[in-house]
Formats: C-alpha cells, sequence, structure tokens
C-alpha cells in the first residue's frame, strides 16, 4: 500500500479500534496498573507502552517517516532525556549557538555537573558546527527555524557532516512541525517535539514526542524509564485529539504567517523582520529547499522610540502569553520570557534585542490580526 498522506496520518495512524462500542474516536485508558501474567507486552505506564502512549508513538513516528516514537511529559522531558540517552561523562556536545532558552539554561546548569563537555556554535553554517567537534564529541544538535529569530540551519548538511563523523544528530523540530519539515528524509537521527507547541495546537496541554531509528528510540526509552518524564493517560489521549487536526492547522498557519510578514515588512514602523518566507531572509532559498511550509512564528523588531510593553498591552486580539503555537494569535518579549535566563551580553551576542516580538500567528481571520498589530502601534 503506498504510504498514506498526512491529513490521513494525522486522523488515522495508531488509533485503537473500539471494539467494545464501535466508537469512531480511540478509547481512553485510564488504569496505571495491567495484568502481567502471559502478558506480551507487560504494560506499565512509566514504560511508555500503555494504549494511550502507544498511539502516539505510532503517529509520530508515521509523520516523521521514523522507525518509533517515544511520548514524554513535556518538550523539556523529551529534551533532556534524548540528551541523556546519548552523552555521559567525558562525552562532549556541539550546539547550535540558537537553542531555545530552556535547552540552553539545562545544558549549561546540569552538564558541568556531569562532566559532560559542550560548545556552541558561532553561526549556523556547516563550518561553525566542524570547528567545534573533538574527539570526544557523540552529538550535534540543532533547531531549525530557531527560536526567536527564524534562523534557518541546512538540515542535509549536519546531518552529512553527522555521519562523517560517525556523531548522533538531533534537531528541536518544535517550529517547523512534521507537516512542514520531516528531517529524517535529510538523514537527521533523531527528531524532538514540544508537542505543547503545534502538535497541541490548543494551548491546553504540556507533552513532548521523540521520533528515530528503532535502536535509537530504544536507548532513549532506556533512560527515560529511570527518569520517569512520562506522559499521563488522559494527555495522551487529549494529544491524539489535537493531532487529527495538526495538518490543516499547520497550513493555515502558514498562509496567515506569510500575509503578515509581507504586512510587517512593509511597514515604517517595524525595523526587522525574521519570517523564513520572506525573500530577503538571509536563509530563504535553504528553507525553499528542505521545508513544506515556512511555519506559523516570526519575529520582529519595534523602531526605536516604540515601546514593546505597551504595545503588547495595547493588542486586543493577540495574547501576550508566555508560549505559542495555539490556534490563537499569542506574543511575548524574549527578554522577558524565553531567553530571560540569558545574561543581557548573551542575548545581544545572538541579536536579541528588548524591542523585538515574537509573533505565533493564528488561524484568525488574518486581517483581524493585522487590523490589531495596526490599532496597536498606533496607540
Amino acid at each position: 500500500m503506498t504510504k498514506k498522506g498526512k491529513h490521513t496520518i494525522c486522523i488515522h495512524e495508531g488509533e485503537i479500534r473500539d471494539t467494545q462500542f464501535g466508537g469512531a474516536v480511540s478509547p481512553i485508558f485510564m488504569a496505571s496498573s495491567y495484568e502481567y501474567l502471559d502478558a506480551d507486552p507487560m504494560r506499565y505506564p512509566r514504560y511508555f507502552n500503555t494504549p494511550n502512549q502507544e498511539v502516539l508513538g505510532k503517529k509520530i513516528a508515521a509523520l516523521e517517516n521514523a522507525e518509533a516514537g517515544l511520548p514524554f511529559a513535556s518538550g523539556m522531558a523529551a529534551i533532556s532525556t534524548t540528551l541523556l540517552a546519548f552523552l555521559s561523562k567525558g562525552d562532549h556536545i556541539v550546539l547550535t549557538n540558537e537553542i531555545y532558552g530552556g535547552a540552553f539554561n539545562f545544558v549549561v546548569e546540569e552538564f558541568d555537573k556531569m562532566n559532560i563537555e559542550y560548545s556552541f556554535t558561532d553561526g549556523v553554517e556547516v563550518t561553525d558546527f566542524e570547528a567545534k567537534i573533538k574527539s570526544n564529541t557523540k552529538v550535534i544538535y540543532i533547531e531549525t527555524p530557531s527560536n526567536p529569530l527564524l534562523t534557518i540551519t541546512d538540515v542535509k548538511a549536519i546531518a552529512d557532516l553527522a555521519k562523517k563523523h560517525s556523531l548522533v544528530s538531533m534537531i528541536d523540530n518544535t517550529f517547523a512541525s512534521p507537516i512542514n519539515l520531516t528531517p529524517l528524509d535529510f538523514g537527521i537521527d533523531i527528531s524532538i517535539h514540544s508537542a505543547t507547541k503545534y502538535l497541541g495546537g490548543h494551548s491546553d496541554i504540556l507533552a513532548g514526542l521523540v521520533a528515530g531509528n528503532s535502536e535509537h528510540i530504544n536507548t532513549i526509552f532506556q533512560k527515560g524509564k529511570n527518569l520517569g518524564g512520562n506522559l499521563s493517560h488522559m494527555i495522551s489521549y487529549l494529544l491524539e485529539r489535537s493531532i487529527k487536526t495538526l495538518a490543516i492547522r499547520v497550513e493555515k498557519h502558514n498562509s496567515n504567517s506569510q500575509t503578515v510578514a509581507e504586512y510587517l515588512v512593509n511597514h515604517v514602523d517595524i525595523a526587522k523582520v525574521y519570517y523564513p518566507g520572506l525573500k530577503n531572509h538571509p536563509n530563504h532559498n535553504i528553507a525553499k529547499e528542505q521545508m513544506n511550509g515556512y511555519g506559523g512564528m516570526l519575529s520582529f523588531e519595534l523602531k526605536e522610540g516604540l515601546d514593546a510593553v505597551k504595545f503588547q498591552k495595547s493588542l486586543q486580539l493577540i495574547k501576550p502569553s508566555m508560549s505559542l503555537a495555539g490556534v490563537e494569535s499569542t506574543i511575548l518579549q524574549p527578554t522577558l520570557t524565553s531567553h530571560a535566563l540569558l545574561t543581557p551580553e548573551q542575548r545581544k551576542a545572538i541579536g536579541i534585542s528588548d524591542n523585538l516580538l515574537r509573533l505565533s500567528v493564528g488561524i484568525e481571520d488574518v486581517e483581524d490580526i493585522i487590523a490589531d498589530v495596526e490599532q496597536a502601534i498606533k496607540k
């Protein structure tokens, strides 16, 4: 049978048949204890194999063109468990310099205690990564599009570099989602998601997902069952529900964001716009080659003299909010939120200014999103 399309996978892959009543959706199994005599597999919530957990593993694997997947209790649980599954005392990792603030904080606060070495790149070119590789390097970790500047990394080039040096390559694929980017098709080993974002899509759950080949996922499982960052049955059920509309939601996010970016780039009060769908984006051609859509995230800088906090408080439709990727449009100031843990010098080094705002473009009518930005600028 030919491979199913993304919309069909989102709706049907991994679903549990309701053999008792014939319901159209997977039943929710609330048990935390299962029979074990003659049971195959022996189910246990901490082993990622309860029925509703298994649905998510199968669904993310199908969406990422991977062999297997695992669900976690948060994006950070997915990131930390995956990193620790492949790194131990004396090892070294190369990470992109534009990395999610929580992941950055985990690395710099925890790795030194474990005697794990790490290097952040000076840029996102393949030469920037190769320059940091050492004899004890085990992992290359990238994030594209990056948070919050939407920098695009050449996924295939990094995958090839990792293979050249026999390293495990990992990507935080949260911003793109598996609808816009399937990094394993380009040779990346492991794709990680904060499923709280686009996969969940409704700003009401906390979860993470990881996809890769069976060997890598088993390695992550062995670490994960000891660390215990497992997803509950209820959230597993809700996440499956949300993923059913992932493809159609992301398509609307893509089109709305392109329209908003084109409006902002021509606005007299906007100093700069970061969106890979714009032809003047420095990585536009790479994004065009490796992505199916440019995503629902963009960032922009207000011109000097405009107060970023006052602007956010003047918005009526767009919500100033800590997270992103819901059906509703939200906005935040990275210096006060996602990158608040970085020093001013660290933020300046990666181009994050006080007037930078990250806009998660929702699926409302795009004219209403633009009108809200316009009236807030005028105020």
